[in-house]
């Protein structure tokens, strides 16, 4: 009994110890740069990520059942997280769907999982993209979210190319607690999300 319990005291302390890397790097490195750039009174108010979600949409899912349960899997492989069947809301009948209907899956990340993920999704994932030079800055939402797409599951490493059924895009969505699109734009880069530099204006003084 004595040596059940040193074992589950010991992985106890492991998960509290266990930080992921993209967490120590929001206390050590972002949170002083957003609080230089912004002049924030105390760490409280420094933006910080909520969560990730994922959502993956199929238009037959309704009439092919493998291809959803497909779907569910490749996303699990993704997140590590079980999705849930995402069920249309209302009727739309020029898509022949009907209110209650299977159209996608999806997945919502937070805490050391959302971390992990976007470790994976920064440094691997994104830079696998065919032609990728950073996303779009015009992304976010006006209250702080950034959206974006990605054209081909395959660019995860957890998926095997010779096992899929076929190429599916997804969307992500990355919540944060940012009060404007400005303070989560540099949220995001001080992590090194790979998003485009915004043009800076140049204002050139005339000499008549």
């Amino acid at each position: 009994m004595s040596k059940k319990k040193d074992s589950k005291s010991k992985a106890v302390k492991k998960s509290e110890t266990y930080q992921p890397n993209m967490k120590r790097q929001y206390k050590e490195n972002v949170v002083p740069a957003m609080i230089s750039r912004f002049s924030y009174v105390n760490t409280m108010q420094v933006p910080k990520l909520l969560s990730i979600s994922l959502n993956m949409g199929l238009g037959d899912a309704k009439t092919n059942s493998k291809k959803l349960d497909s779907a569910i899997r490749e996303l699990e492989l993704i997140t590590g997280q079980k999705p849930v069947v995402t069920k249309s809301k209302s009727d739309i009948s020029n898509f022949k769907i009907r209110k209650g209907f299977p159209v996608g899956c999806k997945v919502t990340l937070r805490a050391l999982k959302m971390y992990e993920f976007f470790e994976r999704l920064t440094c691997i994932a994104l830079p696998r993209s065919r032609d990728f030079r950073g996303l779009s800055f015009k992304s976010f939402d006006g209250r702080g979210n950034y959206n974006f797409g990605i054209k081909e599951q395959i660019i995860f490493t957890e998926i095997n190319y010779d096992d899929i059924d076929s190429v599916r895009g997804l969307n992500v969505t990355i919540s944060t607690s940012a009060d404007s699109d400005e303070e989560a734009y540099w949220l995001l880069k001080e992590f090194g999300f790979p998003l485009r530099d915004k043009p800076v204006k140049n204002t050139i003084d005339e000499v008549a």
